[in-house]
């Protein structure tokens, strides 16, 4: 490993949710609830008390069962959720594919999905017109790129999220199960990609079952 510091790091991070098994029905009995919790209560640790770090340039998969922590890992990354204890620390541009559909309007077209993600993931829009004919072309969606995504495929969503999320020029990579969507050739297509954003020094992370 490089002697710089580390992409990612976690420091003894637990991250805990609150289950609720019977939801409120109405905005009073939320209201009553808030400050009076009720026996329906549990509570539901993702993860507890994780460390590690990675590298630059490295490639890293976490696997495990559902409920195993490995998509909370990616939000916590990410951004997207907070620890309940522990630190969290990241240096470099995040692009991720976490689930399918996230950050895409469904009135939108894919086109202008294609514009709203890179400037969710902090690209200008000269950048994102030269990028644009990438996109489409790696995603092999000429011929829908103008249809609202709400009437595409759950491969036609992977396509389109992991086309700008590689184009996005990304220092860190984080990649759910979402992969597993779609045609095998396409999934061949996007490990090549993966495998040469690694020889880029891009760092990656997937989780996966």
């Amino acid at each position: 490993m490089s002697s710089a510091a580390p992409a990612v790091v976690f420091d003894h991070v637990s991250k805990r949710f609150i289950l609720h098994h019977d939801r409120p029905r109405s905005f009073q009995e939320w209201l009553v609830r808030r400050f009076r919790p009720s026996d329906d209560r549990e509570e539901f640790w993702a993860l507890r008390d994780v460390s590690f770090s990675v590298g630059r340039g490295e490639a890293v998969a976490f696997v495990g069962t559902n409920g195993a922590g490995k998509s909370s890992l990616l939000k916590l990354i990410n951004g997207i959720l907070t620890p309940t204890a522990g630190d969290v620390i990241v240096d470099g541009r995040i692009s991720a594919l976490l689930e399918l559909g996230a950050g895409f309007h469904p009135d939108l077209t894919g086109r202008e999905n294609v514009y709203l993600n890179g400037s969710i993931l902090g690209l200008d829009r000269r950048t994102i017109d030269q990028l644009y004919p990438h996109i489409v072309k790696f995603a092999e969606l000429e011929d829908f790129i103008d249809m609202p995504v709400k009437h595409s495929s759950s491969g036609m969503y992977m396509r389109l999220g992991f086309a700008v999320a590689i184009h996005a020029e990304p220092d860190i990579l984080l990649v759910d199960e979402v992969l597993a969507v779609g045609d095998a050739a396409f999934q061949a297509k996007c490990m090549h990609r993966i495998l040469d954003l690694k020889k880029r020094g891009v760092t990656i992370i997937i989780v996966s079952h």
